[in-house]
């Protein structure tokens, strides 16, 4: 004889037409997800990408990661006979990426698309925050979603930029709205100065009282780089070096929420230089980055916050008098 169900479990317990789906879609949009576009190549060698947000880590050791795609999707066949996919996730700066594989009115989603042959011939989107080439684990059927598991045969994290996130049904568009602003050049360099000068005045100071040794070792080691980044070639990487000195910084300020802020000026202001061109190369800053690490190791914040705000202003004078230069270049008054 079955047991009943007590009265409160039965009041609790919600009957099965009862469930709202979009309320259920609405609730899971509350947790925000990295956007990956998934590649594999069809039976007749055709490349075949699709955008998906349910990428997760599974497994260390195997390296597993899984995703998953709609039964009634028009690829689900070409990844189900497919032996290997790749997983490439994107930057805030491929939005447009995330958009066309998305399409269902695009045909050739890799026309125009930078790619590139990788493992089993694999689909390799160029440009992403990290790839991870796989080997099909194992498939399973789950509801109206067949689930992939694949074991990483070969990976890499070659950007060291935000990745795209989806976030109540939208992609989170703070920092990717300012980057478009610096990008179509329509950001006041003055207001971004300004913001980057008080905040990192604010995380040295947090820095000399938070920072521990290894947070002041790793910011030398980072200085002894930037200076080995003479040759003009170099250029590109001295400027990420030179980025990853306010990266230490912030990382000693032991401050989580004002790591995001600093992240997001710090990606606004890659944007700028790709736009300006102004990676040249400034010995005069070298002796003032040592006298702010020099200030950090005595935790004198007041001395470190104004050997600080020289460094602002020779930055912008810098700035300023590149501009100039290309200006008269250019033969504009």
């Amino acid at each position: 004889m079955p047991t009943p169900i007590p009265q409160a479990a039965a009041a609790e317990a919600p009957a099965a037409d009862a469930f709202d789906v979009r309320a259920f879609r609405n609730a899971l949009g509350s947790s925000p997800t990295g956007v990956a576009i998934i590649t594999t190549t069809g039976a007749d060698g055709t490349p075949v990408g699709l955008t998906c947000n349910s990428f997760s880590s599974v497994s260390l050791d195997p390296p597993l990661v899984s995703w998953g795609l709609r039964v009634n999707s028009k690829s689900l066949e070409a990844f189900r006979q497919s032996k290997a996919f790749a997983i490439n996730i994107l930057a805030e700066d491929q939005k447009d990426l995330s958009g066309r594989f998305a399409s269902s009115s695009i045909v050739d989603k890799f026309e125009g698309v930078a790619w590139r042959r990788g493992l089993q011939q694999l689909p390799v989107i160029e440009e992403c925050v990290a790839t991870f080439e796989c080997t099909k684990f194992a498939e399973h059927l789950a509801g109206d979603h067949v689930l992939f598991l694949g074991q990483v045969a070969k990976f890499d994290h070659g950007r060291h930029e935000d990745s795209l996130v989806f976030y109540k049904g939208a992609y989170m568009m703070l920092t990717q709205s300012l980057r478009e602003l610096a990008a179509r050049g329509r950001m006041d360099p003055k207001n971004l100065d300004q913001a980057r000068r008080l905040v990192n005045c604010m995380l040295l100071r947090l820095a000399c009282e938070n920072g521990q040794q290894q947070d002041f070792d790793a910011i030398e080691r980072n200085i002894l780089e930037i200076e080995g980044y003479t040759d003009p070639v170099d250029r590109e990487k001295r400027a990420e070096a030179s980025l990853e000195f306010f990266r230490l910084i912030t990382k000693a300020a032991h401050n989580e929420v004002l790591v995001v802020v600093s992240d997001t000026l710090t990606n606004i202001l890659r944007q700028v230089l790709k736009a300006e061109s102004l990676l040249k190369y400034r010995p005069e800053l070298v002796p003032v980055r040592k006298k702010i690490l020099g200030h950090l190791r005595e935790r004198n914040a007041d001395e470190a916050e104004l050997e600080m705000t020289c460094y602002f202003d020779e930055m912008r004078r810098g700035a300023a008098a590149i501009a100039a230069a290309a200006s008269a270049a250019r033969g504009t008054p």
